[in-house]
């Protein structure tokens, strides 16, 4: 069930949330708001692998 439902939000956050990488944001000068979202993606992605 933990699986399953990380796979789905790891799905709506790659169609919903802005790729950072394709951006080229350098992490050291990344926002606040830049760092909470690369957290959450590698919270949900580390979830989902498991």
């Amino acid at each position: 069930m933990k699986k399953s439902f990380f796979q789905f939000l790891a799905k709506v956050n790659k169609i919903l949330l802005p790729s950072l990488s394709k951006k080229r944001v350098d992490l050291s000068k990344a926002s606040k708001f830049q760092l909470a979202l690369i957290g959450w993606r590698y919270f949900v992605t580390t979830n989902a692998l498991d």
